[in-house]
């Protein structure tokens, strides 16, 4: 099997149009997603239709190079399908792009490693979901802090996890988990752990009743492990984290955040051209909020974009100087994008009035709103701009 690297920014030409039929297989889904969006949030129940449709397309294997059975999709391709779904049903588009951020994580830090090599190959071939398992008790969102710890006894291993949160730990084929190198390592002494179904038992402690991204089922899990320690990726998660998971959570999330922002100003859009079509000649009072909402939309855009040239850029090699200043502006991205979005469908909420406060309207956006809330909870955007202050202590440019 060939072990090579493949690095998640390049992409040949032949990628490029295998590309476009991987978004417009995405558009495919995505409208699957649509029609069953409403009753995913009501019934806070996974989205099964639209994985359905994802897994007989291939996007799961989507990143996967095609040398192991995926398409070698790049991050930007990735990114596109993350908007495309969010567009139609926000937590089918962020438990497609979780599962992608695991996938990023094995393509960049798994290349040496044979059974990692040989996930990857399952992934593309027989369409596998990968969860995360990085936050727990007493803990919380802290990733770069572990409790429990990788214990080994000869070429075996046990591994303990209380998790708050699992984003769909019941619906995965596998789980990439955080934990301690060994019993006495340090807790930033991290490694991150790859198992599969057979590997592990989860134990519900909790149940998923939230405000929004419902359909993510993320429960909390009390998760047993055992394995072969090949299953540990062979880096510590330290490197993982700041060269892979961070930036690609962040850009892919942000794709996400776009996609269903963009929806609300779609309906926006829609429903300010009847206003005007009702009274022609005259410009509804809405007016100045449409061409304010479509500024916003178009600066995240730009910023997505930004991101995934300097992540593509990231692979020539730069100073640590320069990797400060990207990690600083990756966490930016993630802050910003995660108010923007909100901002965004709060114009599009003002611009439809009563007919997007409205539940089973054209126009509503409540679930909309209710989706977008978690973006600044997830890894808490003030203990980020606090890891984003510490950066730039370093700044010496």
């Amino acid at each position: 099997m060939n072990t090579a690297r493949v690095s998640l920014a390049h992409a040949s030409g032949a990628g490029a149009m295998a590309g476009e039929e991987l978004i417009a297989a995405a558009r495919e889904a995505a409208a699957v997603a649509q029609r069953s969006a409403d009753a995913v949030d009501q019934e806070a129940r996974f989205p099964h239709e639209a994985f359905e449709v994802l897994r007989e397309k291939g996007l799961l294997g989507a990143m996967v190079p095609a040398v192991l059975g995926g398409s070698g999709a790049s991050l930007a391709t990735v990114a596109m399908i993350g908007r495309v779904l969010g567009e139609a049903c926000a937590s089918a588009g962020m438990i497609y792009a979780m599962h992608q951020i695991q996938v990023a994580c094995l393509l960049e830090h798994g290349s040496g490693s044979p059974w990692h090599q040989q996930l990857l190959s399952r992934v593309a071939n027989e369409q596998l979901l990968l969860a995360s398992a990085t936050s727990e008790e007493a803990i919380g969102g802290a990733l770069r802090s572990s409790s429990c710890a990788v214990n080994v006894e000869g070429d075996r291993f046990h591994l303990l996890k209380m998790a708050p949160t699992i984003s769909y730990g019941a619906h995965a084929d596998g789980i990439l988990i955080t934990a301690r190198r060994h019993a006495d390592a340090a807790p930033s002494d991290q490694v991150m752990v790859c198992v599969l179904k057979q590997d592990y038992t989860l134990q519900s402690l909790n149940t998923w009743d939230t405000l929004g991204m419902r359909g993510t089922c993320s429960n909390g899990f009390r998760l047993e492990a055992v394995g072969q320690v090949d299953q540990v990726l062979p880096v510590p998660f330290g490197e993982i984290a700041d060269a892979t998971m961070t930036p690609v959570s962040h850009i892919l999330w942000s794709a996400l955040w776009l996609g269903i922002a963009g929806d609300a100003v779609s309906r926006a859009k829609t429903f300010f051209q009847g206003q005007a079509r009702a009274r022609p000649g005259q410009l509804p009072p809405s007016a100045p909020r449409v061409a304010e909402a479509v500024s916003l939309l178009q600066m995240m855009e730009a910023r997505v974009d930004m991101a995934l040239e300097r992540q593509r850029a990231r692979h020539a090699g730069a100073s640590v100087s320069a990797a400060f200043a990207l990690a600083a502006e990756m966490n930016g991205l993630k802050t910003a994008m995660s108010t923007m979005a909100l901002d965004v469908v709060q114009q599009a909420l003002l611009v439809c009035g009563m007919a997007g406060y409205k539940h089973g309207t054209p126009f509503s956006l409540g679930r909309h709103l209710r989706d977008l809330w978690s973006a600044p909870l997830m890894i808490n955007n003030d203990r980020i701009q606090a890891n984003t202050a510490n950066l730039l202590l370093a700044d010496r440019s």
